[in-house]
């Protein structure tokens, strides 16, 4: 089994949404990105494939995508 990526912490005040977090953590350059990668299947949350665009996130949850980790981390 190969290394994982490390996680980065993304700082978020409340709850956000999972396209707006794709965005503002850097794993997507652009809310079109976001919409058709996650659309395609190929984000994870917490380790599984979401397809919901406007799912809602909070502290803790893990979003990855093209071998980059990312967490929502309370601002």
């Amino acid at each position: 089994m190969g290394e994982r990526t490390p996680v980065r912490d993304v700082e978020v005040a409340g709850t956000i949404r999972l396209g707006q977090f794709l965005k503002l953590s850097g794993l997507v350059e652009h809310g079109a990105d976001a919409k058709d990668v996650v659309a395609a299947g190929e984000v994870t949350v917490n380790g599984r494939s979401e397809t919901r665009r406007g799912r809602q996130l909070t502290a803790g949850d893990v979003v990855a995508f093209g071998g980059d980790r990312a967490r929502v981390a309370d601002a």
